[in-house]
């Protein structure tokens, strides 16, 4: 047997998958095996499900596992779950979640202003992993930041708050932790000023406090002992490639359609003759999280999307892992709304409106005409024939949608590798993409 060089476990609510890697000669990784076992949270210990990964792809491959580098990343236990705060809607607040989503989170609440009796309710109700205050331009406003704070690091819940908010107001914000003996992560303002998206920094303590913090699942505490490395949110980790694989082919969409959510990861700048009449700024890398479009567990919201009623008259016929031709039927045409809806919710659009001066075309949201690139991964898109007649259908653009255009190319992910890859990028961002050039742009394409 031979031994693998990196060896990357993706601990999913449902599934737990190994994926083993070796070095080649041209400074890249050849991915050579692969497993897959039950994450077994329900059985209380998720390294068991970890375990039996490593078996099945010892078994597979017969590759030596015990001398690999071992990366982990995880979306057991439900995630990143956050709370987010911000001091406008349009701006403070919505950087603030544009910053928790490309971390990998799972926004349970968003607010703006003033934070209420009931909001404090539902926070304690929701029991977040992680608290992300935000508000305030540097040099703005204050009252209401120090407000929401206060209110904040009151609650009885033993959770970090991060704070990127208006930079005046680190240091009074770190005597209130510290005098309710808090633990306060504190970085630079997610909204420096007006029209500036500063997304990186927070997206860093993001994935730092994921990593110190929220391994709560049964089990993953034991997760110390298969890696040294920080463990990262899958969806933070799929972004991760995404940023790296636009870096050397161009701008890229990301679909990951699962059993209860789609995803979607873009990394573009959008065309000029679409950004020049951009009403809010959007990030360079962007991700949402479409909780009603999944395949399996939220099937029935998707099938509600069937006007004619024809699919959800094949209801019966909806399985995890579909087998016969009317079960992979019913998956395809779930896989393929999800993805056109997700497209469509991701994407920008162009709007008219009336002003003194006569009638203006503006954009709101991602403009996607640029993109280069459409990626799919994940078992809906990959496992299930189709999956790149299903991305074909949303290069349309431009319309009232910013969707990419008809030249845009496909590719998928069929070892579904972008989550393994983006994790293992962390440390060694240049060895992942010679990776990705070998694997995803030499290799076919559509």
């Amino acid at each position: 047997m031979k031994q693998l060089d990196i060896l990357t476990l993706e601990v999913g609510s449902t599934m737990t998958k190994a994926n083993g890697f070796v070095r080649i000669s041209n400074h890249s990784l050849a991915h050579v095996a692969q497993g897959f076992a039950p994450t077994t949270v329900l059985e209380g210990d998720v390294s068991v499900g970890v375990q039996g990964a490593i078996v099945e792809l010892q078994k597979q491959s017969h590759f030596y596992t015990d001398k690999a580098e071992i990366f982990v990343n995880s979306s057991a236990a439900g995630g990143l779950k956050m709370s987010v705060h911000g001091l406008t809607m349009s701006m403070t607040a919505r950087a603030a979640k544009e910053a928790s989503l490309g971390a990998g989170a799972i926004i349970r609440k968003l607010t703006a202003g003033p934070l209420h009796a009931f909001d404090l309710e539902e926070i304690m109700e929701i029991h977040p992993n992680l608290i992300l205050l935000a508000g305030g331009v540097d040099h703005g406003d204050t009252n209401t930041v120090l407000a929401n704070a206060e209110k904040l690091l009151g609650l009885d819940l033993h959770i970090p708050l991060i704070f990127a908010g208006n930079s005046v107001l680190q240091r009074p914000i770190r005597a209130m932790a510290e005098k309710a003996n808090r633990e306060i992560w504190i970085t630079e303002n997610v909204f420096p000023s007006v029209d500036t998206l500063n997304i990186s920094p927070v997206r860093k303590f993001i994935h730092d406090a994921f990593a110190k913090h929220i391994i709560h699942a049964p089990g993953m505490q034991k997760l110390n002992r298969y890696t040294s490395e920080p463990v990262l949110p899958t969806p933070g980790a799929v972004l991760l490639a995404t940023q790296l694989f636009a870096e050397i082919a161009g701008d890229t969409v990301v679909f990951d359609v699962g059993g209860a959510t789609t995803d979607v990861h873009s990394v573009t700048d959008g065309a000029k003759e679409f950004t020049d009449h951009l009403v809010d700024p959007e990030p360079r890398e962007k991700r949402t999280v479409e909780g009603d479009l999944g395949v399996y567990v939220n099937a029935r919201h998707v099938l509600a999307l069937d006007q004619n009623g024809l699919w959800q008259q094949q209801e019966e016929f909806l399985r995890a892992m579909p087998k016969s031709e009317q079960e992979k039927a019913l998956t395809r045409w779930l896989c393929e709304t999800a993805v056109v809806q997700g497209a469509k919710r991701h994407a920008g659009s162009l709007n008219e409106i009336f002003t003194a001066s006569g009638k203006k075309t503006i954009v709101r949201g991602k403009d996607l005409t640029a993109i280069k690139w459409i990626v799919g991964t994940g078992g809906a898109l990959t496992r299930i024939e189709g999956g790149a007649e299903i991305l074909a259908k949303i290069k349309t653009g431009p319309t009232t949608h910013l969707l990419p255009r008809p030249d845009a190319r496909i590719f998928l992910d069929k070892n579904y590798l972008f989550s393994a890859l983006g994790t293992i990028a962390q440390k060694y961002p240049e060895l992942v993409q010679n990776t990705l050039k070998n694997i995803f742009i030499e290799g076919q394409t559509t």
